[in-house]
């Protein structure tokens, strides 16, 4: 008797497993179905990511998302805004009178609940207003060469090149200069002065490079003149003159009596 209810006992509870394995695995699948039902991610994208405006200009920002239908979109920024353009997915501004060096522009798109955001960076630039190279002047045996860059912003960036004929002949970067105003920059070389060098056409170059953007400026060529002969330098001069001639004669008197020695008698 004991025997039988043991096993109606085991009978009755061995269905209530399986009934309890199932409810586990439907809490289970309730648990994960708040996050299977989550959005997908979203990527937001402020075009272009870097600028290199002139000093004073303006400048369009586009700031786009993969968001479906996002809630609203802002732009954070320091620089003086002007026009707004909006179309699905994306919005465009306009930015005016860009004078700072380096300015951070953020753009959010919220979509979902979720926020997120981008920035490109903005740059001014002022290419020089001149490139003068002075007349070369040789005092000894070198030539002072003089050549100034005017207004030129952000002077760090620029490289200040001198060019004889073709080649370069020395080059500087101003990278040493910090400063973040307009300014002008006065570069001095001394160039030694060689016999081929008479005659030679010279320019002085100002180039600017902002990540990929390269801004060229030159000056007219002046041409290295011929040294002026100095009162000592004539006087050498002559006296080397002189002595070639003497030389000449003497050598020429030499080989005029051999010739007369070698002829037969009349």
């Amino acid at each position: 008797m004991g025997s039988l209810l043991l096993v109606l006992l085991l009978l009755l509870l061995s269905p209530s497993y399986p009934r309890g394995g199932s409810a586990r695995r439907r809490r289970g699948a309730r648990t994960q179905s708040p996050g299977g039902s989550s959005h997908p991610p979203f990527w937001v994208r402020l075009s272009p990511d870097f600028k290199a405006v002139p000093l004073g200009g303006s400048v369009w920002l586009n700031c786009s998302s993969s968001c479906p239908l996002p809630e609203g979109s802002s732009l954070r920024t320091e620089l003086r805004r002007g026009e707004t353009l909006s179309g699905p997915r994306w919005v465009s501004y306009q930015l005016l009178d860009v004078r700072a060096w380096n300015s951070d522009v953020h753009c959010f798109v919220t979509c979902a609940g979720e926020t997120r955001g981008a920035t490109a960076r903005i740059t001014a630039y002022k290419q020089p207003t001149s490139v003068i190279l002075e007349p070369p002047v040789l005092m000894g045996s070198d030539y002072t060469l003089r050549c100034h860059v005017t207004h030129v912003f952000p002077v760090g960036f620029f490289v200040v090149t001198l060019r004889r004929g073709g080649r370069v002949i020395y080059s500087e970067s101003l990278e040493r200069f910090t400063g973040l105003d307009l300014a002008n920059v006065t570069l001095t070389y001394l160039l030694p002065s060689r016999p081929g060098d008479f005659g030679q056409p010279v320019t002085c170059h100002a180039r600017l490079n902002l990540d990929g953007l390269v801004v060229l400026s030159s000056s007219a060529p002046v041409t290295l003149p011929v040294p002026a002969w100095s009162p000592a330098s004539k006087a050498l001069a002559s006296t080397s003159i002189a002595a070639f001639v003497g030389i000449f004669l003497v050598v020429g008197a030499l080989s005029l009596r051999k010739y007369l020695s070698m002829q037969p008698p009349a």
